[in-house]
C-alpha cells in the first residue's frame, strides 16, 4: 500500500512552488455536515481554523454533495474544500485547477435499507430505489460499482435499480415518506436511520474495499496554492491538528460535531447514535495512493471518466513511505 503523509509543513512553500502570498485577505472553504467531514467542522467549532489563519478571513460555506462543491470551485468561489474522491478525481480530469494536499477520512459509509422495504441483502437492490447524495458522488461511485459485483444494473444502463440522489440529510424524510428503499450514504446518517430502526445491510467494511478507502479528501485551487503558499501550509497544519483531536478526545469531539451538524441541518444527533457512527469512520491526513488508484477505476467503470489519470500528478505534498 503506497502512502502519502504530510512530513513537513515548513517544506510546504518548495513543494507548491512559490514564496510569498499575493495580499490575499480571505480564504473560502468548503466542506459537508457530515461525519466523514468531521475535520472540518472540529477545525470551525474549535476555531483552530481562523486562528491557523491569522488576520485573513476565513469563508466556511456548506455544501450538500461533491458535485455542488465542484460547480462551486469551477467558477472560482472556492479555494480550499473537503470533498469525496470521487468528485475530486473527476475535477481534476476534467481540467479544474486542484491539488490533492491530504486525507481527512476512510471509509464511514453504509448501506442502509428502509425498514419494510424487505431488502435484507444486495442482491435484494433489484427493482428497488436506492438514494445517493449526488449522482457522480463518491458513494454514487460507491454503488454502481456494488450493482456490479452483484450483477444488477441502474435503470439507466437498462437495469432495474433506480439511483437517485438525496442529500444527507434529508434520508431520514425520505424514508419515512418512502420515496426511497435503501440509501448509501455517508455517517452519522446511517447511524441515524439504523437508530430509528432501518436495517443496515452493507456496513462500512462491506462497500468496498474492506473499509480501506479515502471517503474525504482536502484539496487546494492550484493557482490560490502558488500564490499562498503559507497560508495553505497554516491551514493544514490546523487540519492535522483537527484530526488529532478527534482521535485522541473522540467523546469531546462528538460533542463538537453535534453542535455543528445542528447549526447546518436543524438536526442533533444522540451522542450514541454518533458513537456508533464514529466507530465506521477513521479520520487521517495520510493519502493512500493505490486506493485512489483503484477508485478512480471505479470511477471509469461507472462511466463518470475514460480513463484513470496518473493521480501522483495531483498529489502536492508529502512523502510516500
Amino acid at each position: 500500500m503506497t502512502r502519502i503523509h504530510i512530513r513537513s509543513l515548513s517544506a510546504l512553500a518548495l513543494l507548491l512552488g512559490v514564496a510569498s502570498a499575493q495580499g490575499t485577505t480571505t480564504v473560502r472553504l468548503g466542506y459537508f455536515p457530515n461525519l466523514t467531514h468531521a475535520p472540518a467542522l472540529i477545525g470551525l467549532e474549535r476555531g483552530t481554523f481562523q486562528r491557523a489563519l491569522g488576520k485573513v478571513k476565513l469563508d466556511a460555506r456548506s455544501f450538500v454533495s461533491g458535485t455542488t462543491l465542484t460547480e462551486a470551485f469551477a467558477a472560482g468561489q472556492i479555494d480550499l474544500a473537503y470533498i469525496g474522491p470521487g468528485p475530486a478525481i473527476n475535477a481534476a480530469t476534467r481540467g479544474m485547477p486542484l491539488q490533492i494536499i491530504a486525507g481527512a477520512s476512510e471509509a464511514g459509509a453504509v448501506l442502509m435499507a428502509r425498514g419494510d422495504s424487505g431488502i435484507r441483502t444486495h442482491a435484494d437492490l433489484a427493482g428497488k430505489r436506492v438514494a445517493v447524495p449526488s449522482l457522480g458522488n463518491t458513494q454514487d461511485i460507491s454503488l454502481r460499482h456494488l450493482l456490479k459485483e452483484e450483477g444488477l444494473r441502474p435503470q439507466t444502463d437498462g437495469g432495474t435499480v433506480t439511483i437517485t440522489p438525496v442529500a444527507p440529510a434529508d434520508i431520514a424524510a425520505a424514508f419515512a415518506g418512502k420515496r426511497v428503499d435503501a440509501a448509501l450514504v455517508p455517517e452519522p446518517w446511517g447511524a441515524l436511520l439504523q437508530a430509528h430502526g432501518h436495517r443496515l445491510i452493507g456496513s462500512e467494511k462491506t462497500v468496498w474495499r474492506g473499509g480501506r478507502y479515502p471517503t474525504t479528501l482536502v484539496i487546494v485551487n492550484t493557482r490560490f496554492a502558488q500564490a499562498n503558499p503559507a497560508l495553505v501550509a497554516n491551514f493544514l497544519k490546523a487540519h492535522a491538528d483537527a484530526v488529532a483531536y478527534l482521535n485522541k478526545n473522540p467523546a469531546a469531539a462528538r460533542t463538537l460535531i453535534n453542535a455543528q451538524l445542528d447549526k447546518l441541518t436543524g438536526q442533533k444527533i444522540d451522542l450514541r447514535v454518533l458513537q456508533r457512527a464514529m466507530t465506521r469512520t477513521r479520520f487521517t491526513t495520510a493519502l493512500d495512493l493505490d486506493a485512489l488508484t483503484e477508485y478512480a477505476a471505479l470511477n471509469v467503470e461507472a462511466g463518470y471518466a475514460r480513463s484513470v489519470p496518473d493521480l501522483r500528478s495531483f498529489v502536492r505534498l508529502g512523502t510516500t513511505r
